[in-house]
């Protein structure tokens, strides 16, 4: 079968890896794909916005299965396209997608279908946002309504942090995403993500993980699309993973189903484990970065025959998901100034060296220029190993880490530090 596979980070590299292994695979082609992903698929040149003209490349290359990587094909309505053509697509259509491309869409449909997740409201003028503030008590997380590249979301500690975001974000700091804003009862408790398969009916369970979205060692500093994850979360426990399919995504599927825009893809849950059990922080439409690296690297599998089954509305054709034991940790290393304007063009060498310690090195922001590899991106590289335990799978891939050599570089050194501290009592 050829499949086509859209995205260039990270994430895709992942994917890339685990559907090159698929004894069912012909040709696999990425767009626009990286040198990492490369090294698994044939790249070419295709703008996934060019809606007309992925379909076109499908027809002409007999493409058996496309897999969406990133959130804004799918937000455009990408699959839509795609599945009117007879395309199979691992992904979900326009409006189901809104569970990412919008949070006010997510938390309406929390309210409707009872699912557990924070108070809320939905605001759409700096004034009427403001008005509202009164509404909360401090600290209160404010979201811009869109995607905004995993940086839209501000917790506000004082009244003053909060009219500043607010400032920022309907004076345009995230562009059309901020355009809505979504204030936000503050959840105390243990984030995790939980993923599922579904093809608008069936669900299948596809592991946990737990992700580092501040920039700074200890959870300081700003938020950033992630620099590191570690699977499974085992904060989540079987019990409280089963509560969190009957309450959230169980709910979710058929609620979505019964107003005409059934789901299929992966559900990405983000979860607060909270003293009355999983609340819904919010959904992301796809897998996670850098979330699927390490989900990838546990998966004992047969990718493409899984994907194909969601595409194809065959889900409960097939037997849960077999995920080894072992854990497996990814630290990102991300170019210095990241997540502000980060610093591109920075040479990278010793992957590797890295990769014959026993770790996979997922390239998420990288090219070739001449020969050499450098930095083209925020989130750069993906380092991940596995290990026995988490302390195990930490020290693994730092030992990877330190392999590298990216001058310009810079990573956390305490990725997956909760549960070490765990293990260590």
């Amino acid at each position: 079968m050829n499949i086509l596979l859209l995205g260039g980070g990270g994430r895709e590299h992942a994917l890339a890896w685990k559907l090159a292994q698929s004894p069912s695979l012909k040709t696999l082609y990425a767009a626009p794909g990286n040198p990492g992903i490369a090294q698994h698929a044939t790249l070419v040149d295709l703008d996934a916005a060019d809606h007309r003209a992925v379909v076109d490349f499908c027809i002409r290359h007999s493409i058996g299965l496309v897999v969406i990587g990133p959130e804004a094909p799918l937000v455009d309505g990408l699959a839509d396209n795609l599945r009117i053509m007879g395309v199979p697509v691992f992904g979900p259509n326009k409006k189901p997608a809104q569970l990412e491309g919008s949070k006010g869409f997510t938390k309406d449909l929390c309210k409707r279908a009872n699912i557990p997740t924070a108070a809320y409201v939905r605001v759409t003028s700096k004034d009427g946002a403001i008005a509202a503030l009164d509404d909360f008590a401090l600290p209160v997380v404010i979201k811009a309504d869109g995607l905004a590249a995993g940086k839209g979301v501000i917790i506000a500690e004082t009244r003053d942090e909060a009219l500043a975001a607010l400032d920022s974000m309907f004076s345009g700091a995230f562009g059309a995403a901020g355009e809505e804003v979504v204030l936000e009862e503050f959840m105390t408790g243990e984030e995790a993500s939980f993923f599922a398969l579904t093809d608008g009916s069936a669900i299948l369970p596809f592991g946990s993980a737990q992700d580092h979205k501040r920039v700074g060692d200890g959870d300081t500093g700003p938020n950033t699309g992630g620099m590191g994850a570690y699977s499974p979360a085992r904060v989540l426990t079987p019990a409280l993973e089963q509560q969190a399919i009957d309450t959230i995504i169980r709910p979710t599927v058929d609620t979505l189903a019964a107003e005409g825009m059934p789901y299929s893809g992966v559900l990405y849950a983000g979860l607060m484990l909270t003293d009355a059990g999983p609340r819904l922080i919010e959904y992301n439409a796809r897998f996670g970065d850098p979330e699927c690296q390490v989900l990838m690297t546990r998966f004992d599998g047969d990718l493409v025959a899984l994907l194909l089954a969601v595409a194809q509305g065959k889900l409960a054709d097939q037997g849960p998901v077999t995920l080894a034991d072992r854990t497996a940790l990814t630290v990102v290393m991300a170019a210095s100034g990241y997540p502000g304007t980060p610093e591109k063009g920075g040479s990278i060498a010793g992957i590797e060296a890295a990769e014959q310690t026993g770790a996979k090195v997922f390239h998420a922001g990288t090219a070739d220029k001449g020969g050499t590899l450098v930095a083209n991106g925020g989130r750069v590289l993906n380092v991940t190993a596995t290990g026995d335990s988490v302390g195990a799978a930490q020290a693994a891939a730092y030992a990877a880490v330190d392999a590298i050599d990216f001058p310009t570089g810079f990573c956390r050194r305490d990725i997956g530090w909760r549960e070490v501290e765990r293990e260590a009592r």
